[in-house]
């Protein structure tokens, strides 16, 4: 079966197929999580989740460690670990979108500030690739406000960040910057 993508018969992706591809620059917060929750509930059959370098971001955390905190968060929606793959991304998320055979890349919007990087983003990334759709899905109103660089900077100044992340990468958090999640 497959499925037309907004109504142009030209832009189908075979559903049976369908693997999504989702991006963590920095610091997983709740609403990275709850982007990629929502793609595993019924959006997706298989979900790989590329964390990225980007060492421009300024991570607290080694790409192997924001690796290791991401599986952590998906074990809580994924348990039997069969549905989503968590994965570095160190090349054009094209590329890596390539390389997974991924139908489906999907972001998530906060605000309409997210908008015009995201939509810049897509733009480029069809002329690398027509055939790879980028979806994109509003984080839940509670998770819109947060940024990873909020979090990290309420951290680093002792303040709580319990609401904003998962409970270990609360503590991880903490840990790193020797303060009480």
């Amino acid at each position: 079966e497959a499925i037309d993508l907004v109504g142009d018969k030209s832009r189908r992706v075979d559903a049976g197929k369908l693997t999504y591809v989702a991006h963590s620059g920095a610091e997983q917060t709740a609403y990275f999580i709850n982007i990629a929750s929502f793609g595993v509930s019924g959006l997706v059959d298989k979900l790989v989740i590329g964390v990225a370098a980007n060492a421009g971001k300024g991570p607290a955390f080694s790409l192997d460690e924001r690796i290791e905190m991401v599986r952590g968060d998906v074990a809580t929606f994924d348990p039997e670990g069969d549905r989503v793959e968590v994965r570095a991304l160190d090349t054009l998320l094209m590329h890596f979108a390539q390389d997974m055979n991924a139908a489906i890349i999907v972001r998530g919007l906060r605000a309409v500030s997210d908008f015009d990087f995201e939509f810049q983003m897509t733009g480029m990334n069809a002329r690398l690739d027509p055939d790879v759709e980028t979806v994109f899905l509003m984080a839940s109103e509670s998770h819109q406000f947060i940024s990873s660089r909020f979090v990290k900077e309420i951290a680093e100044l002792g303040g709580d960040i319990t609401s904003f992340v998962s409970p270990h990468v609360a503590g991880r958090l903490a840990a790193r910057y020797k303060t009480g999640a």
